[in-house]
């Protein structure tokens, strides 16, 4: 029954993503533990988010900025092979909290817009998601409040995000096979909730045109926030 559940909340969370650009991961990965075993828990996440972000994507095909994908994958195929390396090379109790305090200041505090095209932002931030998010976790907020200074349109703020995020989320399941982690053990849960998502995606897609460009902004610095906020209280009792 867990299993059914989880197909359900897939679609839910799929649909308040279509509408406000991301927030669907978060709650969907904490409904997996006890469902899924642990070790299969962050892939078959990855790939039912790929199909998440990439038919949210695909759905608004229009707005999607060509330009930032190149820069994207280039950094995040230098994450994935660096990876190893930065991890042993930083703190990762600290980095979550260090993270949730970029995003808030990213979002809030009037800074100076990236010059050129950002491209060296976009690549920095590819390198960043696919050799950090592996083991951290909820990394979209980062790309959403750098993507936020950018371009502010409600259209193409919903699409560029899920653009990246199912970037990385295709190098994610990548990395997966390549450690040789079998997504065919969980095909039935998998295309289960591939198609709850893809669907959540076409319904918060169409409902997105309800929600005024004005009140958008502002619910989206919020829940970008929030999600920051979180990225942080979590943290806090691991490093007492």
């Amino acid at each position: 029954m867990g299993e059914y559940w989880l197909v359900l909340a897939a679609f839910l969370t799929s649909a308040f993503a279509g509408v406000f650009g991301m927030g669907g991961g978060v709650p969907l990965i904490t409904l997996m533990p006890g469902v899924v075993p642990v070790l299969a828990i962050i892939p078959v996440h990855a790939m039912t988010q790929l199909a998440s972000n990439g038919s949210r994507a695909l759905f608004g095909w229009r707005h999607i900025d060509r330009s930032l994908i190149l820069p994207f994958v280039v950094g995040g195929l230098g994450g994935a092979a660096g990876g190893g390396l930065l991890i042993d090379a930083i703190n990762l109790d600290w980095l979550p909290i260090l993270i949730g305090i970029v995003i808030l200041v990213i979002t809030w505090l009037p800074l100076p817009a990236a010059g050129g095209d950002g491209g060296f932002a976009m690549a920095m931030l590819g390198f960043y998601q696919t050799g950090v998010g592996m083991l951290v976790g909820a990394t979209g907020p980062l790309g959403a409040a750098l993507l936020a200074r950018r371009n502010k349109q409600r259209d193409w703020l919903v699409v560029n995000t899920a653009v990246y995020m199912a970037l990385n989320h295709l190098l994610k399941v990548l990395a997966f096979l390549v450690l040789g982690f079998s997504f065919a053990a969980y095909a039935p849960l998998i295309g289960g909730m591939m198609l709850a998502v893809i669907a959540g995606s076409w319904v918060g897609t169409r409902l997105r045109q309800y929600l005024p460009q004005g009140n958008f902004q502002f619910w989206f610095k919020l829940l970008v926030t929030i999600l920051a906020l979180r990225m942080i209280l979590i943290s806090l009792p691991e490093l007492s």
